[in-house]
């Protein structure tokens, strides 16, 4: 898998803080697929674009190494500046394997705090995720659960691989699953207020600002 900023190249900043974002390229028909069964894939990928545009607002400022994993190609000239961003595409498989690997570049170059993200969670803020780092100087892993039993951001200290292993993604027990295992194995949880993902057309409805048109 070629990257765009071979990963031996790093300039690690001192604080020893990354931050990883796993997100889809913003093409018609392939984002917010189930949002797009009740408004279409138009409104569902302008509805992706603004989330996109929110995650660049929200993370441009936060002081920790920054990369994105996008789904099929790596936008050179996106929203997301290169200078800010380390960028590479994500390797095959399901969710689990996919946020594996973008886990693995970063703490195979020694970072300490990796915290990870998507881009579906509107209500996601600059402060939640400096929490999120704040959690993880005491705890082993930090969790943001999301209202439909999933999480919107997870990040631990060390790569621990069977977080990610053996689940089964997109369900209400995801996030009980998770703290389950963590606890059984003697870690350390901190857990984030619970935010909503944008997924349907309830989920769009909570936030009015997001839409494009009615719907």
């Amino acid at each position: 898998m070629l990257a765009f900023i071979d990963d031996k190249k790093i300039n690690k900043m001192s604080n020893n803080k990354a931050l990883v974002i796993l997100l889809k390229n913003p093409i018609k028909g392939t984002v917010k697929t189930r949002l797009a069964k009740d408004v279409g894939d138009d409104v569902a990928l302008d509805v992706y674009k603004k989330l996109l545009d929110h995650t660049q607002k929200i993370t441009s400022v936060i002081e920790a190494d920054k990369y994105i994993f996008y789904s099929d190609l790596v936008e050179r000239n996106d929203i997301f500046e290169n200078t800010i961003y380390k960028k590479y595409v994500q390797c095959s498989g399901d969710l689990g394997v996919r946020m594996d690997y973008g886990f693995s570049i970063p703490f195979k170059n020694e970072y300490k705090e990796v915290v990870m993200i998507g881009v579906d969670c509107y209500a996601l803020t600059s402060e939640h995720i400096n929490k999120a780092f704040q959690g993880l100087q005491d705890n082993d892993f930090v969790i943001g659960p999301a209202t439909d039993g999933g999480y919107y951001l997870i990040g631990m200290k060390k790569w621990n691989r069977w977080i990610l292993q053996n689940k089964k993604w997109s369900t209400a027990h995801l996030f009980n699953e998770s703290k389950t295992e963590i606890e059984n194995n003697n870690g350390k949880l901190f857990i984030l207020e619970t935010l909503s993902d944008i997924d349907t057309i309830e989920d769009l409805n909570l936030f009015p600002d997001l839409k494009h048109v009615k719907t």
